[in-house]
């Protein structure tokens, strides 16, 4: 486990190579010696190259060496706030993102941060997590600026049996951002928190709560994103794809974040203002899941278990399946799907 010492230290080193990044940025056809970036950060020149390779293990195109300077050829792919916050205008997210290239799981420091006060709209990224977890304590495969995994703070007037509509809009604004960044791709929407390319898992949801018996006191919803992945390590490769090796051709993670940050203020804001209390959204959801209607699902209980079909949301958002016995409603995850190569939603245009 890190220590408080060792995260400062990461922190300290994070905000460095932010600042060399921004430097390079701001004189985009001018060499900068190692000298100068060196004053500008406030370390010594061999520090400086220490940094610029580290950022070159980050895949950022960086030219010369520190007897002739430093140059930024292009602009780098990175989830930076400077990159991100002027996409962001007009969102809860602008002037709240928070950057770092390696954490444990942005889930924990955006649960941290809400615990110590952290304004509700606080975005949390990082380019690789050594500690990232999915729905039930699975880990989530973070490969280094491949993918997207990012937390948001949020601090909604809702009770908290009401919260599981927080997790079907984060799928939604998934999948609008898939398909505004590649229309060709069709993500299919599997209850309660993944998305698909098909069959596929491409994306996950982990919502965590802190409430009390009536209300929320605050939600982090963490979603990652496989973006330019080529492969998957062991079993993963059977489960996984990422966007690239669906499409073909590689994604901007930037423009990516930024539709996807976008669509969620859109989705959380209309969920606040609007009177339904989430039927929309949980219509919607059904619309973009291929899954919710029609499927066979197994559910493992202590004792054995039951099988059945399933027949869309409830009132709530939660599964209603049909068995033998009658009709189930389902208020864990802890159910299979029966596979499907080839999951397409119908998509249906909202009415």
């Amino acid at each position: 486990m890190r220590t408080a010492a060792s995260r400062a230290q990461w922190a300290d080193r994070d905000q460095r190579l932010a600042r060399i990044i921004r430097v390079l940025s701001e004189h985009p056809t001018v060499v900068i010696s190692g000298p100068k970036l060196a004053e500008e950060i406030g370390i010594t020149a061999a520090g400086v190259w220490n940094l610029i390779e580290r950022l070159r293990e980050l895949g950022v195109d960086i030219a010369g060496h520190h007897r002739s300077g430093y140059q930024l050829r292009t602009v780098p792919d990175l989830l930076l706030p400077e990159m991100l916050e002027p996409l962001l205008r007009g969102t809860i997210f602008n002037r709240q993102v928070h950057h770092c290239y390696r954490a444990g799981s942005t889930n924990t420091l955006a649960i941290k941060a809400a615990e110590s006060g952290a304004a509700e709209g606080s975005v949390f990224l990082a380019e690789q997590q050594t500690a990232g977890r999915g729905r039930g304590m699975k880990r989530w495969y973070s490969a280094q600026s491949l993918g997207i995994y990012c937390s948001v703070l949020l601090r909604p007037k809702l009770p908290p049996s009401d919260v599981l509509v927080l997790s079907l809009a984060a799928g939604l604004a998934v999948e609008s951002a898939v398909r505004q960044i590649e229309p060709e791709l069709v993500p299919d929407l599997k209850w309660p928190n993944d998305v698909l390319l098909g069959g596929k898992k491409v994306a996950g949801i982990l919502t965590e709560m802190s409430a009390e018996a009536t209300s929320v006191r605050h939600i982090v919803v963490g979603i990652g994103i496989n973006v330019n992945q080529t492969h998957f390590p062991g079993e993963l490769g059977h489960s996984a794809t990422s966007l690239r090796m669906a499409s073909g051709k590689s994604c901007s993670r930037v423009e990516l974040c930024a539709a996807l940050l976008k669509s969620l203020d859109r989705e959380y804001r209309s969920l606040l203002t609007g009177s339904d209390k989430g039927t929309q959204i949980f219509r919607r959801f059904e619309q973009a899941s291929s899954l919710v209607r029609g499927t066979r699902v197994r559910m493992e209980e202590e004792g054995g278990g039951w099988e059945g079909i399933s027949e869309g949301l409830d009132g709530r958002g939660f599964l209603r399946v049909r068995t033998n016995e009658g009709l189930r409603i389902v208020h864990s995850a802890s159910l299979t799907w029966e596979r499907r190569e080839s999951s397409a939603a119908t998509h249906e245009t909202p009415k």
